[in-house]
């Protein structure tokens, strides 16, 4: 989502302030003080940064947005600069600033999700908003209910109302991504919910990515008929994003790799034949590995040609740079390693920056006192948070 014209002003501001940071690194005379009020006499409203580490020639600054949350899983962010963010477990819908106070970015309860059973990875996941919110003030969420997951269509504050049901459901593997593409399309990624027989059952909605209407219908243009079905062969995807016109997916492998995959239409990834890269013809092999015990990543974002993927199990993040063609460029860059604990949403905020959230109470981290968090990165040389 592009920055609206009136928040300029602290695009400005926080450019500078980024460049700033990479001084930060060459120099002590530079400093991330609060920036001066814009024209209009607005006050900033971005926290004193709280931590810098870096990789290579990769430095970032670490913000610390809001702290107390509970398992953050998506993040949507509005035309005003503040973002939605789902609780899973809680079934709470967040409004995260643009308003600040003394703790950081102010945290508003916009409303709770009812219909949410949450459970296991299930719970209340994706969240997405309409290309259209200043208009229409529409919302879409992906949520375990009772007896399926499903996807559902809101006006903040109002009752959900489903559009896709009967999305498979188990105590693991649900999926739970959502994004809108830049073809004005929905895209939901799904689970196999611990039955592999699905991936590959291309009339069946586990395991895979699905590309729908705002209103639920199966997109025009889709590979298989009256199908929502996009792509197929996959085990758990719970990120998704575009890099310019080509998507992504990050994907949890089993015992042995996780994965980033580009996907294409009506394209065949894989699981449960393949886990890794195969050498198979007949699916497509992902463009990063890692093992799992350093990777296992859920929230994928991009910024320019530069993907970062949040990871659980490998507490850190994930930079992996990008060709023109796609490609990827080096190695990637690995960042905030056990320095946060578990990470597992992220999202490109409208300045560049990234914000991402942790998830050390969902039952597998250890949490400390301010957990969960929402932390902003500034990147020096270039990339997120850079004019």
């Amino acid at each position: 989502m592009s920055a609206p014209p009136y928040s300029r002003a602290r695009q400005v501001r926080t450019a500078l302030a980024a460049s700033c940071v990479t001084l930060l690194f060459a120099a002590t005379g530079c400093s991330l003080g609060e920036p001066d009020p814009d024209p209009a006499g607005e006050p900033p409203n971005l926290p004193t940064p709280s931590a810098s580490t870096g990789t290579g020639d990769r430095e970032v600054v670490a913000t610390v947005l809001a702290k107390g949350l509970q398992v953050p899983w998506g993040i949507a962010f509005l035309p005003d600069g503040g973002a939605l963010v789902t609780e899973r477990d809680s079934g709470r819908i967040l409004q995260v600033g643009p308003e600040s106070n003394s703790d950081g970015l102010k945290v508003t309860e916009v409303q709770t999700i009812d219909e949410v059973a949450a459970g296991g990875e299930g719970g209340l996941l994706g969240i997405a908003v309409s290309p259209e919110f200043a208009q229409d003030r529409t919302a879409f969420v992906y949520y375990t209910a009772e007896r399926d997951n499903r996807i559902a269509r809101f006006r903040l504050g109002e009752k959900p109302t489903p559009i896709l049901t009967g999305i498979p459901k188990a105590g693991i593997h649900n999926g739970g991504g959502l994004a809108f593409g830049p073809d004005g399309h929905l895209y939901a990624a799904t689970g196999d919910a611990g039955e592999t027989d699905q991936s590959q059952d291309a009339e069946q909605l586990g395991g895979k990515i699905l590309r729908i209407t705002p209103d639920g219908e199966p997109a025009p243009g889709n590979p298989f008929p009256d199908s929502p079905v996009w792509s197929l062969g996959h085990r758990n995807v719970q990120g998704i994003t575009w890099a310019g016109e080509k998507m992504y997916a990050v994907e949890f492998g089993q015992n042995t790799w996780d994965e980033i995959n580009q996907i294409s239409k009506g394209k065949n990834y894989g699981w449960p034949e393949v886990e890794g890269r195969g050498g198979d013809e007949k699916y497509v092999d992902p463009i990063v590995q890692w093992s799992t015990d350093e990777a296992s990543c859920s929230g994928l974002a991009a910024v320019e040609r530069t993907l970062a993927t949040a990871c659980l199990r490998g507490q850190r993040l994930w930079l992996v740079e990008l060709t023109e063609t796609g490609t990827v460029l080096g190695q990637p860059h690995a960042l905030l390693t056990e320095q946060y604990g578990r990470l597992r949403a992220i999202a490109a905020a409208p300045d560049g920056s990234l914000w991402v959230g942790t998830s050390n109470h969902d039952g597998r981290g250890r949490p400390a006192a301010e957990d969960d968090r929402l932390l902003r990165l500034v990147f020096s040389g270039g990339g997120a948070g850079r004019s």
